[in-house]
């Protein structure tokens, strides 16, 4: 039997995801406060001990939470599934939201009254003080109307933490905290008085020193609750288990584990407290296989099932970690995303396959627990046991999204090239979405921006203009293009320009963690910050990038094609009747009506007349320019016309026929993702002028760009900004997701849409490639199914694609649960990067999920 099936978790693993499930996220103000206090107090003090001293008081002052039923605990927020704020890094788009968190589109959070007047008065201290604050002074006019314009966004830690991590949680594991407490007490023995440079390192080891005790006492903390909890529990199981709970928090992660309880205890504390000192999401696990297999293998006392069970609690904790984000990031991160990635399977250092019973544990986990967290990984290599990949492929069919499967044979190389030794690189983790990096020993600044290239080709074909100013470098009018290679020209023009601009606004925002974020007790647990005497943020990892994705390639790959198709080659149609139906969007209307295409909108349009797409677009370059809104200038704003653009037209029905007859041919013409080697080669042109430029630019950190390949769900927030393009599609629809095909494009079959995606420039989009596929649960159903569907992926690694994950599940149950949410609460779809629950998307994003193409075999 090749199939095996999963078996059930236990009642108590029932009911702690049920309290997931039912949970309505809320925001407190506990972090908030004390973060506060505490800079209050230390006025005097260096950046880096101010950062210390207030990780201090949040360790040793945040509410103790255990909830009924846990084994491992520890908690970073009194209510379930709920978030804390940092408003060291921004603050005003929260002040902003206090009275529509709870009821927007994507990602609502509840904020109490009493928690709005704590936060308002916060606050104030902030002004002027933020990350946010310190980037904006140093960004270039020219690059915040980059972002004004949604070419790109540099906002994931503009507004908020950095993240995106993989710590050494091996080494907590076997030597505790005071293992790092006396490395750095040794490296400070060690400085040279004589070396100016031993002054800063010397605040670097202080901080350290004082944020390890603090954490510290926050699990001894733990255990003294989890005791006090004991000495009143009457039933006797849960009695023991709270002793128990209580000896394991006093000695991990202050001391090495010596089981595997212990172990899973001192993984989950260096989790939150990780989270804690910043709100940075993609905080990844990485390789959990290989550093808890050696604690459970030798633990002779432990049963599988209760192994089995703790780490089914892991699961369920991971799920209890959430962020709150502005409306437009929401949107962007839609599903509560939190991006904790973790893997399994892979090479060793030397090569060698390193697929344990772990591996196998974590996909029993999946099974059992069938919640969205973590982002769930495997990793394939041409010596991956069959019996391996048979299991990632049953868990698949399960349909929750998970697991992604990367490809060893070329993100190994991948990594390598850009500097990593070969032994580390075999140790590769992924972060976040699908993101690799040399596990505890980079700072990888992935998810560094989200960029349109999509929207740098619709500036290209307009000669720089964009919304009616000429924000990129004139390039030339599209009637006056003489061949493809000049649209090429000129859209290598623009990327040019504005990824300079990306670089300069990424760097910008980098220098302000470096001056303002400085992270002492996440630092001490990346290789080499201890041995370099400074954090992550000042350059202290081994390994040092800046990775912005994009997004559009598919888009801007048919565009490209469809213009040499019809226009240069078959001669269907001309240039500037091209450019007429652009600018006139095929003669479709803002909302996809037949009609007038010139969107026309008057600039006296009261707020309460505007549809929800006017206000979206207005509010959305507000956010963009500010970071915040102000509530009682808004309407000014609106009615005012500073970001609604007056537009007229006359034309008519006889020119919108005209136009609905460019768009048939436009979307009739041959597309990426059917293995047609010309229709193909473009998509792979576009994306690689992207990756070509962003190989030119270097961070303050000491390392390089490296281009990603991946949209999150931003290919659907950022498809608004993008007007109409030549392959047909409409303006504001969404964009293709990664390096996926266009939605519906993929004609020929799985294998086809899969050899396309495999001839793009995955060896050089170092920074992570998505490719998202979707099955019908019957093309893989059955032990032939089974086996085909590991055909599939095997055929796709062969020809060095990096990365593939899959949607099984049938359009009608999706259908369904868009009309009836609350008879599908618990479907679980893969968005990008990570999975979530259907019913929480934006409907917009539900409507992309549902068009990509359904594959049979």
């Amino acid at each position: 039997m090749l199939e095996k099936g999963f078996s059930q978790p236990t009642e108590r693993i029932k009911r702690l995801r049920q309290v997931i499930i039912d949970a309505v996220p809320v925001v407190e103000s506990d972090r908030a406060r004390l973060i506060t206090e505490s800079y209050k107090e230390t006025e005097g003090l260096t950046n880096i001990l101010r950062r210390a001293k207030a990780v201090e008081k949040i360790f040793n002052e945040l509410p103790v939470t255990i909830r009924d039923d846990e084994l491992i605990v520890g908690s970073i927020t009194v209510n379930p599934r709920s978030t804390g704020l940092c408003p060291e890094f921004s603050y005003e788009w929260v002040e902003a939201e206090f009275d529509t968190m709870a009821t927007r589109m994507a990602d609502p959070f509840v904020i109490p009254e009493k928690t709005k007047k704590e936060l308002h008065e916060i606050f104030k201290y902030w002004k002027g003080k933020t990350t946010y604050d310190y980037a904006t002074s140093l960004m270039s006019d020219e690059a915040k109307d980059c972002m004004d314009n949604g070419i790109f966004t540099v906002g994931n830690y503009y507004f908020g933490g950095v993240g995106h991590v993989n710590v050494d949680y091996e080494k907590i594991i076997k030597y505790g905290f005071r293992g790092v407490i006396e490395q750095t007490v040794k490296a400070m023995n060690d400085l040279d008085d004589s070396d100016p440079i031993s002054i800063q390192k010397m605040q670097f080891y202080k901080a350290v020193i004082i944020s390890y005790n603090a954490a510290i006492n926050f699990a001894h903390r733990y255990a003294k609750r989890a005791e006090e909890l004991a000495n009143k529990e009457t039933n006797p199981q849960r009695k023991q288990e709270l002793l128990r709970i209580s000896s394991n928090c006093m000695r991990v992660p202050e001391y090495g584990a010596r089981d595997f309880w212990e172990a899973c205890q001192a993984f989950w504390f260096v989790q939150i407290l990780v989270q804690i000192e910043s709100n940075g999401h993609s905080i990844s696990p990485g390789r959990f296989d290989q550093y808890m297999y050696p604690p459970y293998k030798n633990d002779k006392n432990i049963t599988k099932d209760f192994a089995q069970e703790l780490i089914d609690c892991i699961w369920v904790k991971l799920n209890d970690i959430n962020k709150t984000r502005d409306e437009v990031s929401a949107q962007a991160f839609a599903g509560y995303a939190v991006f904790q990635n973790l893997c399994v399977g892979g090479v060793d250092g030397e090569g060698v396959d390193a697929t344990n019973d772990i591996s196998y544990m974590c996909m029993e986990a999946v099974a059992h627990v069938a919640l969205p967290a973590p982002s769930f990984s495997v990793r394939v290599h041409q010596n991956s046991p069959y019996e391996f990949l048979l299991r990632a492929c049953e868990v698949s069919r399960l349909g929750y999204g998970v697991p992604a499967f990367y490809n060893d044979e070329v993100i190994i190389l991948n990594l390598v090239s850009r500097g990593v030794k070969l032994e580390d690189a075999r140790d590769y983790s992924i972060i976040g979405c699908v993101e690799p990096q040399a596990g505890h020993r980079t700072e990888g600044w992935h998810d560094a921006a989200f960029f349109n290239i999509a929207k740098v080709l619709e500036i290209a074909l307009n000669n720089g203009r964009c919304n009616g100013k000429q924000l990129g470098p004139k390039t030339g009018e599209l009637e006056d293009m003489k061949n493809i290679d000049d649209i090429f020209d000129a859209y290598q023009k623009q990327m040019e320009y504005f990824v300079k601009y990306l670089a300069e606004a990424d760097n910008c925002v980098d220098y302000a963690h470096a001056a303002r974020g400085n992270l002492p007790f996440m630092s001490a647990m990346v290789d080499d910050c201890i041995k370099r005497g400074k954090s992550v943020q000042s350059g202290g990892a081994i390994y040092n990038f800046t990775g912005p994705q994009a997004f559009g390639v598919a888009d801007s790959g048919d565009s490209l094609y469809a213009i040499y198709k019809n226009v240069f080659e078959d001669k269907k149609i001309s240039l500037i009747d091209l450019k007429h139906a652009l600018e006139e969007n095929f003669g479709l209307s803002d909302s996809l009506v037949p009609g007038c295409g010139c969107n026309t909108q008057t600039v006296s349009a009261k707020v309460g007349e505007m549809n929800e797409a006017e206000i979206y677009d207005a509010v959305k370059k507000i956010l963009a320019s500010t970071g915040s809104i102000n509530v009682d200038e808004l309407e000014s704003k609106l009615t005012g016309g500073d970001y609604l653009q007056a537009n007229t037209c006359g034309c008519g029905s006889e020119q919108t026929g005209q136009f609905k007859t460019i768009q048939k041919i436009l979307d009739n013409t041959e597309s990426f993702g059917n293995d047609n080697e010309l229709c193909d080669k473009f998509a792979i042109r576009a994306a690689k002028i992207y990756c070509d430029e962003v190989d030119k630019y270097v961070n303050p950190r000491g390392g390089a760009f490296q281009a990603g390949i991946y949209p999150v769900s931003a290919n659907v927030l950022f498809g608004k900004d993008v007007g109409a393009l030549p392959d047909g599609r409409a303006a504001h629809t969404p964009l293709a997701d990664g390096v996926s095909p266009r939605q519906g494009k993929d004609s020929h079959g799985p294998t086809a849409a899969a050899n396309s995606v495999a001839k793009l420039p995955h060896f050089q989009a170092s920074n992570g490639t998505l490719y998202n596929q979707k099955f019908s649960p019957k093309a893989v159903e059955g032990e032939k199914g089974l086996k085909n569907f590991v055909a599939i992926i095997r055929s796709y690694f062969d020809q060095k694609g990096a990365h593939v994950q899959f949607n099984v599940v049938d359009r009608q149950t999706l259908i369904d649960a868009q009309e009836h949410p609350e008879d599908h609460k618990d479907l679980l779809v893969r968005v990008a990067g990570y999975s979530a629950h259907f019913v929480t998307l934006a409907k917009e994003v539900q409507d992309d999920i549902i068009n990509r193409t359904e594959h049979i075999m």
